[in-house]
């Protein structure tokens, strides 16, 4: 998903309005919420596989367009039959000149069963390739990594559930085989951490971020390279904030955390069709710029010291990334290995953060 930058800016609010904005339309009640346990489907990390049936080659790809109807047919040692209903996501990918093949959401329309791998699940962000050829599937792959590698830092991310897939026509013509995967819902990543997600502003104020979180989700864009995010901004009408959601404890409207998504703009997966946010001044993805704020640089050097001491740990993660080639294996482990590279000392850490935003 791509935005105008500019139009996130805002010069006409201080972050005194963005506070009495964010505080007036943030309201929660009761008291702390437990932890939840992960639902079925993002309880493993094993590659799933099924079908998806339905009318995928004709499907609108208008934002308002009713949603049609489907089957999702799992197999393997436990196979199950879901009716489901299939919209299009989105906004870059929607577009048929950019993706022949668009992004999915997936509604179950019947509730299922208490042994189903979907209990629990009403709709799902299912993450397709773009185009037919091969490299369109490795990007989702890569994409799939980058929630892995953040994963690994924070229980407080979107888990992914890798899927082989098989899509064909109402009558079972086939259409494509390709890998995919399955989003958590936001409600889920905030249920697992005993918090809630903060809905009803499209703006706060970075002082509301909790620091060290803001710190993470800042450094890791700039790992993987991803600039097509916003901490505290959405376009209006939509809850904050640009390619990431917030969740806090109840009732709290400070110490928010900030969770990213959508990382096919990241330079670690490079999409053909991935380009720099209008008002970012540089020439591709693969040229890192550090966005977090200022007012987070001491957080930000203990978390690059923390991800030095991990450097290992997380090639591995790429490197286990099932179904990804060597030649896109080795790619992304250069890449990464550029960024630890950079803030292999202090002083490199300095320069990462001289691009910080006040």
């Amino acid at each position: 998903m791509r935005i105008h930058f500019k139009a996130l800016a805002a010069p006409g609010f201080s972050n005194l309005a963005f506070s009495i904005l964010s505080f007036s339309v943030l309201s929660f009640s009761g008291p702390a919420l437990a932890a939840d346990p992960p639902k079925p489907l993002f309880a493993s990390d094993q590659v799933i596989t099924f079908t998806l049936s339905g009318p995928i080659a004709g499907i609108s790809r208008k934002p308002d367009a009713k949603p049609v109807p489907g089957v999702l047919k799992l197999t393997g040692s436990a196979p199950e039959t879901l009716p489901v209903a299939l919209s299009t996501r989105g906004i870059t990918r929607r577009m048929k000149e950019i993706c022949s093949f668009p992004p999915l959401r997936v509604e179950f329309t019947e509730k299922p069963g208490a042994a189903s791998l979907f209990k629990g699940q009403k709709q799902l962000k299912l993450v397709t390739h773009c185009q037919s050829a091969d490299k369109y599937e490795q990007d989702v792959l890569l994409e799939y990594s980058a929630y892995k590698l953040y994963n690994a830092l924070t229980p407080e991310s979107f888990d992914a559930r890798l899927a082989k897939v098989e899509y064909t026509s109402e009558d079972g013509h086939a259409i494509a085989t390709r890998y995919g995967f399955f989003l958590e819902d936001i409600d889920d990543v905030a249920r697992r951490n005993g918090q809630k997600r903060l809905r009803g502003a499209n703006r706060i104020s970075q002082t509301q971020l909790e620091a060290g979180a803001a710190a993470r989700f800042a450094v890791f864009e700039y790992m993987i390279s991803n600039l097509d995010w916003a901490m505290t901004a959405s376009p209006p009408g939509r809850d904050c904030c640009h390619n990431s959601r917030l969740v806090g404890a109840k009732d709290s409207t400070t110490d928010l955390t900030t969770v990213p998504y959508d990382f096919d703009y990241s330079g670690l997966v490079d999409a053909p069709y991935a380009v720099p946010p209008d008002g970012i001044n540089v020439a591709n993805v693969r040229i890192r710029r550090y966005r977090g704020f200022c007012q987070h640089n001491e957080q930000a050097r203990a978390v690059a010291a923390d991800l030095l001491a991990r450097r290992a740990e997380m090639l591995r993660i790429v490197d286990q990334t099932p179904e990804l080639s060597s030649s896109s294996r080795s790619r992304a482990a250069r890449y990464l290995g550029e960024f630890f590279d950079e803030i292999s000392s202090p002083d490199k850490v300095i320069d990462m953060l001289k691009t910080c935003l006040r």
